[in-house]
């Protein structure tokens, strides 16, 4: 459970830190917005070395996580309904993602 909200939480800082970029170019939001777009990156590069597998396997099993969870983004901060494809694209992503975490260790 510690190691899913570690996921979460880390996949939360990389999309906020790309998303304010996208709106000062897409939006032409303030450039200001970028200041806590680069504190957001950095927070999520420090995040992903909390987490205790190889480098490589977290980056795998971090992937299920952020589709979920840039999904549930799009539907609450961008207002989009969600189709069940999107859902069911989500579910593989995060079967996937438990595969990896799951794994016996030897």
């Amino acid at each position: 459970m510690r190691q899913t909200a570690l996921f979460i939480l880390t996949a939360l800082a990389e999309i906020v830190g790309c998303y304010l970029p996208w709106l000062v170019l897409k939006q032409e939001k303030t450039a200001w917005l970028l200041v806590p777009a680069a504190v957001s990156l950095a927070l999520f590069s420090w995040l992903l070395t909390l987490h205790p597998a190889a480098a490589g396997r977290t980056y795998a099993a971090y992937g299920g996580i952020y589709i979920a969870v840039a999904l549930i983004w799009l539907r609450y901060v961008d207002g989009v309904t969600l189709t069940r494809w999107d859902v069911a694209g989500a579910c593989v992503a995060l079967l996937g993602m438990a595969i990896i975490v799951i794994q016996p260790r030897a």
